[in-house]
């Protein structure tokens, strides 16, 4: 995608260029553009779907927005209390993730796609192929943006495909039916775009696997959401530490089993037909109909030189060093340096995970082992030779100090951290699970670096269907596919029988959506994985007041949904009033 951008910047912005309004699913997407400045074309025709794509960059990630307002407010994510903030705590009311970034965003993507659809259909210079992969590739960005919005916010306006854009306010639709309007849109799109082994498919752009993928993605969200009420769930979680200041210790984590509440607006669903349909395409993606899909190996897979591999079905990329088309995931998550290669961070690192999450996996599970930070140094601790290790227990506190948890000398500190810096380790957001997910970038001494956010992995699509399966009855199937997301990362095999055997469908559920916030952390997909399955509220009170930062964690229904923006509801004649529990 970015080869894209890069090749069609100046038309696209200009072809794309979206006229303000009051309220955004009226967004006129028409500008001052004529059919002549357009053209009918190959090209003409690729600079409407980049104008598309463009939108993800500019302006929904370049702003630091995306992806906060979809990642933070969960039981595994924390940071420092100035940037969880208000969103961070639960109070999303005015809040700019929510209005600018998630609402405007997908509404003036949605509009864009669009406009982009009706002037590429109406195009007689192209071949039917091209012109059905473009338009899949718009249906499927259309999709994903609708699909963004009816989780957070539930029932929402569809804005009309038509010729004529006419400024007419829309009123909000039932969730099942912006449902049947994304999977329609979506189906449509997996039968028109290029597979990902098709000679004139572009690498980074969506494909018929991004569309059947995403498809069973959704249809699990669906399933899940409608599953009966009182349905049991297991999670490892609760306080983290007991007590209060230097006298604190640290709480071990304990197996809750919560009894899932009714997800409103999915009630009338069909669990077991939704989770039949899921099944379906994530096993069609899997067998290969839609494209050529594998993991990639550990070690290779947050290399920047594989940010197009079959394994990200989708993501977002942006340019290094650009004003315009940047984002802000390299520097929150992983910190730029004080110079390229430096062991200095200059800013940054702030998002992380908490050691509960950490103490889901196994001893040796990579995810952990090489995907978290285990030493690292902020410039203002060159002067002094000291470093921050992470996490304290036994065995980093001894490779980094050489001394025990009780303060014992144990050996020499030969260990891997036997550098001559002191290393220490702080109770609070200094010191967190950092994911190493993103370090990886052209340049690691600019706070734009060029880092991709994934929407959609191929291990996403297994783990639906090992879902799905175990929601069907198939517990073969749910097991063989869990462990092929293990196995990866050197995980301990999960098993049907013997010592820790997932031997009952609820175990392996709980096993399933452990395994997806091991797999997907810092990834955007806990809190809506927690809302699907009707444990959000219960999840996050687990934690019985706030996080590993201090960051409260007390969650009331409301929390359940986002707040509609108040200009929607102010301009809007159809919305007339907010989601519960907001003004």
């Amino acid at each position: 995608m970015k080869k894209n951008i890069l090749s069609v910047l100046t038309l696209a912005a200009a072809a794309l260029c979206l006229t303000s309004c009051e309220s955004w699913i009226e967004e006129n997407p028409d500008g001052q553009i004529t059919e002549e400045k357009v053209g009918d074309s190959e090209e003409a025709a690729k600079s409407w779907v980049t104008g598309v794509y463009s939108k993800w960059i500019y302006d929904m990630f370049c702003w630091g927005y995306f992806p906060r307002v979809l990642e933070i407010d969960a039981d595994y994510i924390s940071g420092p209390d100035w940037m969880f903030n208000k969103f961070g705590t639960g109070n999303f009311q005015g809040e700019n993730d929510v209005t600018d970034a998630l609402w405007k965003g997908c509404y003036g993507l949605i509009a864009r796609a669009n406009k982009a659809e009706n002037r590429i259909e109406e195009m007689r210079n192209i071949t039917e192929a091209q012109k059905n992969n473009f338009i899949g590739e718009v249906r499927f960005q259309k999709a994903l943006a609708y699909f963004l919005l009816v989780r957070a916010y539930g029932e929402v306006p569809i804005q009309a495909n038509n010729s004529k854009y006419e400024n007419i306010s829309q009123p909000r639709q039932s969730v099942d039916k912006v449902y049947e309007y994304i999977t329609s849109t979506l189906e449509s799109a997996a039968t028109m775009m290029y597979k990902n082994t098709d000679a004139a498919w572009q690498a980074g752009h969506a494909s018929a696997g991004s569309a059947a993928g995403l498809l069973a993605k959704v249809y699990a969200t669906e399933a899940a959401s409608a599953m009966p009420a009182g349905t049991e769930i297991t999670i490892r979680s609760g306080k983290t530490y007991n007590g209060s200041g230097d006298t604190q210790t640290y709480a071990p984590l304990r197996s809750i089993t919560l009894q899932k509440q009714a997800v409103s607006g999915y009630e009338q669903l069909d669990a077991k037909a939704l989770y039949k349909k899921a099944a379906d395409w994530a096993k069609d993606v899997i067998d290969g109909k839609y494209g050529s899909y594998e993991l990639l190996a550990y070690d290779n897979l947050w290399k920047k030189v594989n940010a197009t591999a079959s394994e990200f079905m989708f993501s977002v990329g942006s340019v290094s060093g650009d004003a315009t088309y940047k984002n802000a995931i390299h520097t929150q998550y992983a910190g730029y340096k004080t110079a390229a290669g430096s062991d200095f961070i200059q800013e940054g690192g702030w998002i992380g995970c908490t050691r509960h999450w950490y103490d889901l996996f196994d001893h040796d599970d990579l995810r952990i082992v090489k995907g978290v930070k285990h030493r690292w140094r902020a410039y203002t601790q060159e002067q002094s030779n000291s470093g921050f290790y992470y996490p304290k227990d036994e065995e980093y506190t001894l490779k980094a100090t050489g001394y025990n948890l009780n303060g014992e000398k144990v050996a020499d500190p030969t260990g891997i951290y036997a550098d001559g810096v002191s290393y220490y380790y702080s109770m609070d957001s200094q010191c967190l699970a950092f994911t190493t997910k993103y370090d990886d970038v052209t340049n690691d001494a600019i706070k734009d670096a060029d880092c991709n956010w994934s929407f959609l992995r191929y291990a996403d699509v297994l783990l639906v269907y090992a879902e799905a399966a175990n929601e069907l009855g198939n517990s073969d199937e749910a097991v063989k596919y869990l462990n092929k997301v293990r196995e990866r990362s050197n995980a301990t095999e999960a098993v049907l029988e013997g010592n820790g055997a997932l031997d009952t469908q609820l175990k392996r559920r709980s096993a399933i959506i452990e395994e997806r916030a091991k797999e997907f952390a810092c990834e955007g997909d806990r809190r809506w994985d927690l809302i699907r399955w009707g444990i959000y509220l219960d999840a996050m009170n687990a934690l019985e007041g706030s996080d590993d930062s201090g960051v409260s964690k007390v969650r009331q229904s409301r929390c359940l949904l986002y707040p509609l923006p108040a200009s929607e509801i102010n301009t809007n004649k159809y919305i007339t009033k907010n989601n519960p529990g907001w003004n």
